[in-house]
């Protein structure tokens, strides 16, 4: 059986609510990708101010970021919970020539990702990290359907 996935408040953001059976390929897809599992994963998606109190209560950075991802599984069932901010995507997305959809899909598949327990090491090797060649792949894989 698949993970079950939740997204919310999509609603919240304007056009995201349209994306929701892409975003839910997206996440099935990564989350697959390692095996399928049975387990539940939320995806909420926060105000930059929203995630940055995440971030710097759970992760001690007082800083807004893209995504932040809890694997709260106990090593045979997956449960995890992704926060993404849809407005520090936006800011992503200008900044690296994307289109903001591109960008959300992207965080859906990188929180995913960790969620499953793969990870990256921070600093300038994180972009040829395993984790970020699968994410493009799957990525890829998304845009070939």
């Amino acid at each position: 059986m698949p993970p079950v996935l939740h997204f919310n408040r999509l609603g919240d953001w304007p056009g995201l609510g349209d994306c929701e059976p892409l975003l839910r390929r997206a996440a099935l897809a990564s989350l697959e990708s390692r095996g399928e599992r049975a387990g539940e994963v939320s995806y909420t998606f926060l105000s930059a101010e929203g995630i940055r109190s995440l971030n710097r209560e759970y992760l001690e950075r007082d800083r807004p970021t893209d995504v932040i991802a809890f694997d709260l599984g106990d090593g045979q069932n997956l449960l995890g919970d992704v926060y993404i901010s849809p407005e520090v995507a936006a800011a992503n997305a200008v900044e690296h020539g994307e289109a903001e959809q591109q960008e959300i899909l992207r965080l859906v598949v990188h929180g995913s990702l960790h969620v499953i327990g793969l990870d990256h090491p921070e600093g300038p090797e994180r972009e040829t990290a395993s984790m970020f060649a699968l994410q493009e792949e799957l990525l890829r894989s998304l845009a070939d359907d």
